[in-house]
């Protein structure tokens, strides 16, 4: 008798939706009560798991929170590597940026009230820079290919390409969140990107 075949991605769609739903969870309670005030027990409780469950999918509150940003950088670095290969890396790093947020469409309401939490509250500040180092290290990872080894030996240029790129589109982000009726998020850090890559070009 044969397994079916879709069980695997069945399975595998019911632990994104879980996922998902604590991630969810994890904000709207943020949102609500404040970041340094809820518990794993309690975006559990309203995820409608145990705390056991919990724990399969993210080490701490911190991580729930940051899920969505998380994936979002993932999405981001999936159509990097995506580009042509003949592109310069900054070419490559600016058209998938655009490619990235032109599919976000506007940013809704909420997702900029949720970036506004997370900004405004120190204790997630360590959670945020590790979620940015680890794509700092996916963009990284593609110039290097890109540059080949024998452009960068010593890795210098490799990784201020990455960090540049990632600053630019985190200071894109402060000035638009200050004044976001004034432009789309896209047009500041396009701004942002043709200045910082005026050295990578």
């Amino acid at each position: 008798m044969s397994v079916p075949t879709t069980e695997p991605g069945l399975r595998e769609r019911k632990k994104a939706a879980t996922r998902l739903a604590l991630h969810e969870a994890a904000l709207s309670l943020a949102l609500e009560h404040g970041p340094d005030r809820i518990t794993v027990e309690a975006i559990a409780d309203a995820a409608g798991v145990s705390r056991r469950t919990f724990s399969n999918y993210f080490a701490n509150k911190e991580e729930a929170l940051f899920y969505g940003q998380h994936q979002r950088m993932r999405e981001l670095a999936g159509m990097l590597r995506a580009r042509p290969r003949d592109e310069s890396p900054w070419a490559a790093l600016t058209a998938a940026a655009e490619q990235f947020y032109s599919a976000q469409g506007d940013l809704d309401p909420e997702w900029t009230a949720r970036t506004r939490l997370m900004r405004r509250h120190p204790s997630l500040a360590a959670a945020q820079m590790q979620t940015f180092a680890a794509m700092e290290r996916e963009v990284a990872a593609e110039v290097a290919v890109r540059l080949g080894p024998a452009a960068d030996p010593s890795g210098v240029r490799v990784n201020l390409i990455a960090a540049t790129f990632l600053a630019a589109l985190r200071v894109s982000l402060t000035a638009w969140l200050a004044h976001p009726a004034d432009s789309t998020y896209w047009e500041v850090a396009a701004e942002a990107l043709a200045e910082a890559g005026r050295g990578f070009a």
